[in-house]
């Protein structure tokens, strides 16, 4: 690291800063690209759809399906950027940044290594070094802030079935957040913290994992994630067959890509809060103390299998009805997580 340092005249901690801001940033990113694909291709060989399973150069290399990933790239770039006579037009221009920033900023606590110590100097493989006082708070707050960017999109796109889109997915957050924050605050209770190196170095064995502890705790979180990633069977924001594109109808050209983008990072900071707060973080099945480059490696694969189940359940499961999600995160999610608390706060003071 100090050679590194000196090539770019700064000291260890600013380059391996730099290093971590370049990290924290490209991976969500790059993962997110990769996903796009992955959506088109596991959608087209799920449902048989014409596209990224039969597209083709010269109608002969179909090269997985990357053809139509370039060809929608290519549209958006050169499609006509349209805003709508009665738009607001700061508001709606805004609004997709107000999606993407959020989304891109809720991986920065999140750590997808193991710490090492090099020359006394202790290196950690997160954006902010464990003890920032923000702990899993943060990607939970920030996470929430997203939806003020579908909600100015719908708002600002002057359409009654944008704004239905929009005032959909404001109802469906505050409904699935409570159950959620409550799954959540049962992990901090047994770990003794909120800050994400101490619950992963609490899942030190795969028995001590969080999702064999609280399993009804990670069903509530698992299902909110979903809930609160607009992803099917949740996705009413949108819900095409009902409201032709809910808070994006009106929405083309790049702006349009980068609220499908920031749906993508969404994924990506999801699906890495599931594998930090349930399955051990960075740790290694039946490895103690793995080399640093395991551990990414371990966390990498556990973040890509649940972005690929965030993909297999949309293409394989039906939209619910408004009213069966309403009923679902006050009636049965909120209870659920209730419970788990109550019951892991009972054995807590029954057996310390």
């Amino acid at each position: 690291m100090e050679h590194f340092a000196q090539l770019l005249h700064l000291s260890p901690a600013m380059a391996w800063m730099v290093v971590k801001l370049i990290i924290a940033f490209a991976a969500p990113l790059v993962l997110a690209a990769v996903l796009t694909w992955v959506e088109r291709r596991g959608a087209a060989m799920i449902q048989d759809r014409i596209g990224p399973n039969r597209a083709a150069i010269l109608g002969r290399w179909r090269l997985l399906g990357l053809v139509q990933l370039a060809a929608d790239g290519i549209k958006f770039f050169l499609k006509e950027d349209l805003v709508t006579r009665d738009a607001n037009k700061t508001l709606f221009w805004l609004a997709p940044f107000m999606a993407f920033v959020p989304a891109m900023m809720g991986f920065a606590v999140i750590p997808f290594g193991r710490s090492f110590v090099e020359n006394g100097t202790a290196y950690h493989l997160s954006l902010l070094d464990p003890g920032n006082g923000m702990g899993m708070l943060y990607p939970m707050a920030i996470g929430s802030v997203a939806v003020y960017g579908i909600l100015t999109a719908s708002w600002s796109s002057n359409n009654k079935w944008s704004i239905l889109g929009g005032m959909r997915s404001s109802a469906q957050m505050v409904s699935y957040e409570i159950g959620m924050s409550v799954a959540v605050l049962a992990i901090f209770m047994t770990t003794g913290g909120y800050d994400p190196h101490q619950i992963i170095a609490a899942q030190d064995s795969v028995l001590h994992w969080n999702v064999v502890r609280h399993f009804f705790g990670f069903l509530v979180f698992f299902t909110c994630m979903f809930a609160e990633t607009n992803r099917l069977p949740f996705d009413f924001a949108e819900g095409e067959s009902e409201i032709v594109a809910g808070f994006h109808t009106e929405y083309g050209s790049m702006k349009f890509a980068l609220l499908q983008l920031s749906e993508y990072v969404h994924i990506v900071v999801a699906s890495s809060l599931i594998v930090t707060l349930y399955f051990g973080g960075w740790q290694v099945p039946f490895v103690k103390d793995p080399a640093v480059l395991l551990s990414v490696l371990s966390f990498a694969g556990k973040v890509v299998f649940f972005c690929w189940v965030f993909i297999w359940i949309r293409w394989t499961l039906p939209r619910f009805r408004f009213d069966q999600l309403m009923f679902l995160g006050w009636k049965v999610m909120l209870p659920l997580s209730l419970a788990n608390l109550l019951v892991h706060a009972y054995f807590m003071h029954r057996w310390g």
